[in-house]
């Protein structure tokens, strides 16, 4: 089977989240199921640095009146396709964003010309290589089964994955007439709320819609999660799939981390104090026997992060340690910038995205909090299961499908890998701290649920099960 898949981000390429991870690790995980993946992605500044052998496939002459060259190479394992387009690509900054942390304003049209050269590939536009099947991701890419809807006869079997259906790619009906497409395709796909919505767009043509998580899967149906897209999700519940992220094991191992202070096993775990006497080194905290928690985590209100800030003194009255790392909304960088001052020692903070750091947080603290309000899967929960850091997880999304509640049946049939709570107010977060603490005081409790954490299957490898035969119900039924 040969899968297009196509993306804004592949780690190790270019990240800002789990998007990133999981574009790079599943087709790595399909390749072992006999899934051959070509990964689709922009020729951003950065991409275009760090790649080697490139090989020329193809020159469009006409991506809505952009011209680009489309690149093969081989990167870490990754067969990749690279779309240059210079104008929309090579720019400083983010993917999304420029160096002022704005959204670029022809987000729509660079987003548009790379999910219709996506088509394109589709289409068969290469003449040695057509795909069987197109695995689209997230607003950036959604434009692709509609172009392929609209612009080419030969429509294969297309899947869109929902990351996180808060980020729609919603513009105004101005740019409808610059995306190329008839006029009818307005109302029957693209149009949402009278704006142009490119998400809306793809999961009203995709063949089949996947989120990120089973219980994800559900709340979309309902307007508290579904951002608006509930009823088209209702209306499309049969073409729904939910399937659980996982981790790339290899990247993400203990014992081999190159990361770490000090690397460990299940059977060598009492070596983790060396990377949790790290952690306190590096963010200025007390180096004591009190629960060191982290956070790893867009600093956002749909992460929780306002609870968590409101909270903090409290977390520390209770003789816990805090390591912060993440960026996001000004007022709570200065929230928790401002709780690291009040209480030195306790409260450590960095500001920015560090992927090394990262590693050493999960491999150093006790604990992970991820109070998020909503959240279709998560990955900071699986690294810490991985690292024998216990996750402390609102009960919501994919955190639901992959921590086990340290209850008293848990506990007792030595299943629990880590605690959630229902995530209302400050109380409910106040609350799981004070179970975490408990749990901390029982070190035989605690080392249990880290091992058993530890033993947690949290690889690509039942979920790429779960993909290969997705795709191949898709492409036996286009045949």
């Amino acid at each position: 089977m040969k899968v297009l898949s196509i993306s804004s981000e592949a780690f190790p390429l270019v990240k800002t989240g789990g998007l990133g991870d999981v574009a790079g690790a599943l087709p790595l995980a399909l390749a072992a199921k006999g899934v051959q993946t070509k990964t689709l992605i922009p020729g951003y500044t950065q991409v275009m640095k760090a790649v080697t052998g490139l090989v020329k496939k193809y020159e469009f002459d006409n991506l809505l009146g952009e011209q680009g060259t489309l690149w093969e190479t081989r990167y870490k394992g990754l067969d990749l396709l690279i779309l240059d387009v210079p104008d929309l690509f090579d720019r400083p900054g983010g993917p999304y964003i420029d160096p002022k942390g704005k959204d670029y304003e022809d987000n729509w049209r660079r987003f548009a010309v790379f999910s219709l050269a996506g088509a394109k590939i589709a289409a068969g536009c290469l003449p040695d290589w057509k795909p069987s099947l197109v695995h689209a991701h997230d607003w950036q890419t959604a434009m692709t089964p509609v172009y392929m809807r609209y612009a080419y006869e030969r429509e294969i079997p297309s899947v869109l994955t929902i990351h996180n259906i808060a980020f729609q790619g919603q513009f105004s009906p101005a740019i409808f007439p610059a995306l190329g497409l008839p006029a009818h395709a307005f109302m029957e796909s693209v149009e949402y709320y009278g704006d142009v919505g490119f998400l809306k767009g793809g999961l009203q043509t995709a063949t089949a819609i996947t989120t990120v998580s089973p219980s994800y899967a559900e709340e979309i149906l309902y307007p508290q999660f579904g951002m608006g897209l509930e009823g088209l999700i209702r209306a499309r519940v049969n073409a729904v799939h939910g399937i659980v992220n996982g981790i790339d094991t290899d990247v993400w191992n203990p014992e081999t981390d190159t990361f770490l202070a000090r690397n460990y096993s299940l059977k060598t775990l009492q070596q983790r104090s060396t990377n949790r006497q790290a952690v306190a080194a590096r963010f200025g905290l007390h180096d004591d026997n009190s629960p060191l928690f982290c956070v790893i985590s867009r600093l956002t209100w749909q992460k929780g992060m306002d609870l968590l800030a409101e909270t903090v003194d409290e977390l520390v009255r209770l003789g816990g340690r805090l390591a912060v790392l993440g960026s996001g909304d000004a007022a709570l960088e200065h929230a928790f910038l401002n709780a690291a001052a009040r209480h030195p020692g306790r409260v450590g903070v960095v500001i920015g995205y560090n992927e090394p750091l990262s590693h050493l947080m999960q491999a150093g603290s006790d604990a992970i909090l991820i109070p998020s309000r909503f959240e279709p899967c998560g990955l900071t929960q699986l690294y810490a299961l991985r690292y024998g850091c216990i996750p402390v997880v609102a009960r919501t999304g994919g955190l639901n499908d992959t921590v086990v509640d340290a209850t008293h049946a848990a506990l007792t049939s030595g299943s629990a890998t880590g605690i959630q709570f229902t995530l209302n107010d400050t109380n409910s977060l106040l609350y799981a701290y004070r179970r975490a603490f408990k749990l901390y005081e029982d070190h035989k409790s605690w080392t249990k649920v880290q091992k058993q954490g530890m033993k947690t299957d949290v690889s690509w490898d039942a979920s790429a099960d779960a993909y290969v035969a997705l795709y191949s119900s898709l492409v036996a039924k286009g045949q």
